[in-house]
């Protein structure tokens, strides 16, 4: 027994300080210490309901992302067509449905032998034919690639949101994926939350455009666009401070896009004003140098969700990759879109569908409540225990502050959050554990009332009930797991914490508990009852 001992302490000792290490720094008073330097950088993080924060509910716009996705399948096709010699005309998104015109009804075989063997997620829906020989076609992406592009948007959105939100500094978010195209968003902590929605929901589709500089803005206004331009509108900012909206006319073919940018951020020009730096990557370079090399002395416009924010002059051929965006912004305005734009453009519109706020004063109280609950059931069930098994009671109650001491070692090393129902976990966990150490108990009991010396009662009381307690933690560890994987925030909150609980009551009933009684055993002296 004594050789068990000599590798059974030091295990304990070493799982008591690295739970120390790193469950001390969620106490501000270690945090701000010399000590913090040696001990890890984590802590407990508090959920939503704990210290305050936003929840948000976002629908996701998907009929876009389809209705962006059969648009550039439309120049993709124009495009193959064009290299066949296959006539193809104005393909355009009608009813959330491909439409385009072939104008030599002669071309119909090859154009249909392109379609099938080049564009396999599209199908043919209808052809029609006109007086003048023309046809009409309908094309629709198979079901099998709507779905995908279903779960590809929505997958592209939380990662998208998740980017974004790390780049503003909210510690421990949580973003995940619900039914019906819904992404649920909660912001523990954060004191702006309209700053954060105008950053969560803001599509950042970027976009350079050149400007239709022969296009006759009054006709345009009137409606009479010339073809292949589109008008748009950009805000002016006066010297007196005020903004105008002004029309301008673009080509709607978009000559580069904001796909290839790799940084983003915010600088200043010489007279301190803040602009948006941006870089692109070796094909974004290369394309852009293209582009301005292509259209000297041209107006570019930088067009980002539709808004036009600057039409600046191309005066030379511009490598290196670099571009900016100006449009008198404050510091926090270019931060911000400096952020949606590192974290890549959203690939569906977004909106609010629920807001609640959730006040730090109401986090406290719930803080509060949820300690005293569980100093309340904590000290009912010491007492109880020392009340009911003498010395063995002891026992139980220290390994139960051992096994406490894991869960919030747990939480801070995992970098879990720990939310309202997550107290409640813990408090679940606490009749658990002794209730694991009540089986022990009662089964050495039992082996004492046959006769059995307190040694040879522990030894069988321990090996008796350790299958029974692995059979029973083990299924609840199971029910927690589904709930994690299925439950919202909340219920996740409450699974971590009953998990950590099962698993670290299962080291402190069956191993710690067990090394104590085996040290009592050791220094026992002859004729001493086993107090239980």
């Amino acid at each position: 027994m004594k050789g068990n001992l000599r590798w059974k302490i030091p295990i304990i000792l070493l799982v008591l300080i690295i739970s120390l290490l790193y469950f001390l720094p969620s106490f501000s008073g270690v945090k701000d210490s010399p000590l913090s330097k040696i001990m890890p950088d984590r802590q407990v993080n508090l959920g939503l309901d704990l210290q305050g924060g936003i929840h948000l509910v976002l629908g996701v716009e998907v009929d876009r992302a389809l209705e962006r996705s059969l648009s550039q399948m439309g120049q993709d096709i124009r495009d193959e067509a064009r290299l066949s010699d296959i006539l193809v005309l104005r393909p355009r998104v009608e009813n959330s449905r491909l439409v385009f015109t072939l104008l030599q009804k002669e071309q119909q075989p090859e154009l249909d032998q392109l379609l099938s063997r080049t564009f396999t997620t599209m199908r043919v829906v209808s052809r029609q034919s006109q007086e003048d020989g023309r046809i009409t076609y309908t094309l629709d992406f198979v079901q099998e690639f709507k779905d995908n592009l279903k779960d590809m948007t929505l997958e592209q959105a939380v990662k998208t949101i998740r980017n974004r939100i790390d780049q503003f500094g909210v510690a421990e978010p949580d973003i995940r994926r619900q039914q019906e195209d819904r992404i649920q968003v909660q912001l523990p902590g954060l004191d702006d939350p309209q700053r954060a929605i105008a950053i969560i929901g803001q599509t950042a589709h970027l976009e350079f455009k050149l400007v239709d500089e022969d296009a006759d803005i009054d006709r345009a206004v009137q409606g009479v666009i010339p073809p292949g331009s589109r008008l748009y509108h950009q805000e002016i900012t006066l010297p007196d401070g005020s903004t105008i909206s002004e029309p301008i006319v673009l080509r709607a073919e978009t000559a580069m896009t904001g796909e290839y940018i790799t940084n983003a951020h915010t600088a200043f020009d010489q007279y301190g004003q803040p602009y948006v730096a941006i870089s692109f990557d070796s094909r974004g370079s290369r394309i852009f140098e293209r582009v301005t090399g292509e259209n000297i002395r041209k107006r570019l416009a930088i067009v980002l969700d539709g808004n036009v924010y600057s039409t600046p002059v191309i005066q030379e051929r511009i490598s290196g990759g670099r571009a900016s965006i100006t449009g008198r912004f404050t510091v926090d305005e270019a931060h911000d879109l400096a952020v949606v734009l590192r974290a890549g453009s959203l690939p569906a519109p977004v909106f609010v569908m629920e807001e609640r706020t959730v006040g730090p004063s109401l986090g406290q109280e719930s803080i509060e409540r949820g300690v005293r609950s569980a100093l309340i059931g904590g000290a009912l069930v010491i007492i109880f225990m020392i009340f009911y098994y003498g010395f063995a009671g002891v026992v139980a109650n220290t390994v139960l502050a051992f096994n406490i001491l894991l869960i919030m070692a747990g939480l801070a090393g995992f970098g879990a959050t720990l939310t309202l129902p997550g107290i409640a976990g813990i408090i679940l966990t606490i009749g658990i554990a002794v209730d694991a150490n009540v089986l022990i108990f009662e089964r050495i009991r039992e082996e004492l009332r046959r006769g059995l010396s307190p040694r040879a009662a522990i030894e069988e009381g321990y090996n008796r009930a350790t299958l029974t307690i692995l059979d029973a933690n083990v299924t609840t560890i199971i029910a927690a797991v589904i709930l994690y994987q299925f439950g919202t925030g909340p219920i996740r909150g409450f699974a971590v914490t009953l998990t950590l609980g099962v698993l670290a009551s299962m080291f402190t009933a069956i191993f710690v508990s067990r090394v104590i009684f085996d040290i009592w055993i050791s220094r026992r002296k002859p004729g001493m009852v086993l107090s239980i």
